[in-house]
């Protein structure tokens, strides 16, 4: 194993194709070993040398003119017989030197002929054939099947599978062990920020343990940064509470007009609003909180109730009941952040919950301008705030639909934004995991 490990991808792939050559070679040795020492049963090599000498005694005492008729006479569907004038002999594929040394032991006459016998290829459908020289020199071709014979094909056609089919299943055993550690170091890269890192295990070729070198190097780099971010808001939005609770104790003891307290008191929650949006944000992971079994539809309602109590127009249609395994948390502060932004920005807010098979789904619709399509998915990142945003006067730093995607996304929902026809918004949100 230790050895394997200071293989590269291409001394791998050599050492498949050596074995491979390796299995070739002794494959086919092994086969023309066979072929070498293929014989029949008594009464086939009998029938073949019996043949043979018929053919050959009525050949030779035929009139050159008339032979191909007598050879074509002599030839029956298991033995067929050519008769050609000149010496040219073409051998099979196979030599077969046992078989002939029996033919010639059952009719010696035949061992002046210089026999030879061979296995046809494969395209010319595999039996026995061969040829004999008959005392005026001219050739005696035959072909015929023999029961055996099939043993020796069937090998034939292994040797030529066999280093394919090993090469197949070295390549497929190398190359999954090879890939095993970048499949590891693909699932791991899904889990980059999302928690603490967690170093992979350097395995595989050379070049494959420096990718997992230097990613775990890189998922300690980005869990510092990501650290680093984290308590650089966390203390900025602490330490700013401070002030503003010194600015607000002064303005109640400020000598200024009605109008300028009460514009100032908005400009101080406006930034106290802020803050807990970003403080909302930075700590919206939520993966160490585990998930419990939560009623989406009373939960859809009861904020619409509220949103209603404080005068807002908000409607709830859907399932009275309809329970989640979910994180109740992070979910409630999605859908309150999306019934107020349907109210803020669409003036009113139609909220339904529905179930569609193991899925739940939320709908949440306004009457506001909606949002260009080009921009649908810019709103869905953090400090991303539209021109038309700004120039309503909108209180945050365009975080509300970020903590809403993150919230969904740590569900393993999904959260989609539509334009309506004729002006308005529909937020669809989808959530798994719905309790039969």
């Amino acid at each position: 194993m230790n050895l394997l490990r200071r293989f590269g991808l291409p001394e791998r792939l050599l050492a498949i194709l050596l074995l491979v050559a390796l299995i070739d070679f002794a494959a086919n040795t092994l086969l023309f070993d066979r072929a070498s020492a293929f014989a029949l049963r008594q009464d086939d090599a009998a029938r073949i040398a019996e043949t043979l000498v018929v053919a050959s005694r009525a050949i030779d005492r035929t009139p050159a003119k008339d032979r191909p008729g007598v050879a074509q006479a002599l030839s029956s569907p298991r033995f067929v017989i050519a008769w050609t004038p000149n010496g040219s002999r073409a051998s099979g594929s196979l030599a077969l030197s046992t078989l002939r040394a029996q033919v010639v032991e059952h009719s010696p006459e035949l061992a002046p002929s210089d026999l030879q016998l061979s296995l046809k290829s494969l395209p010319g459908g595999g039996n026995v054939s061969g040829t004999m020289i008959l005392p005026d020199r001219t050739v005696l071709r035959f072909e015929t099947s023999a029961s055996g014979a099939w043993t020796l094909n069937l090998g034939r056609i292994a040797s030529y599978l066999l280093p394919t089919v090993v090469l197949a299943v070295l390549a497929w055993a190398l190359f999954h062990f090879t890939l095993r550690p970048l499949e590891r170091l693909v699932e791991a890269s899904r889990l980059v920020g999302s928690g603490q890192p967690r170093p992979l295990e350097e395995a595989g070729p050379e070049e494959v343990r420096q990718l997992i070198r230097a990613f775990n190097q890189m998922q300690q780099r980005i869990h510092r940064s990501l650290q680093t971010r984290t308590q650089s808001m966390l203390a900025i939005g602490h330490d700013l509470r401070t002030p503003l609770s010194r600015l607000q104790l002064r303005l109640e003891n400020a000598s200024l007009s009605p109008a300028t307290l009460a514009e100032m008191d908005g400009d101080i929650s406006e930034m106290r609003h802020l803050l807990a949006s970003l403080q909302a944000f930075v700590e919206s992971g939520g993966t160490n909180i585990p998930a419990e079994r939560i009623d989406l539809a009373a939960m859809a309602a009861t904020l619409v109730d509220s949103a209603q109590d404080e005068g807002k127009d908000a409607t709830y249609d859907g399932e009275d009941r309809l329970e989640i395994m979910a994180r109740s948390v992070s979910i409630r502060r999605a859908l309150s952040n999306l019934i107020e932004n349907a109210i803020h920005y669409g003036e009113r807010a139609r909220v339904s919950v529905r179930r569609e098979g193991r899925d739940a789904v939320i709908l949440i619709e306004d009457d506001g301008p909606g949002i260009p399509d080009g921009r649908l998915d810019d709103v869905l990142q953090p400090f991303v705030r539209l021109d038309n945003a700004r120039q309503r006067d909108t209180p945050g730093m365009g975080l509300g639909l970020p903590i809403v995607r993150r919230a969904v996304k740590l569900e393993r929902g999904s959260l989609h934004l539509l334009n309506r026809e004729g002006g308005g918004l529909t937020a669809v949100i989808r959530l798994p995991g719905a309790v039969v």
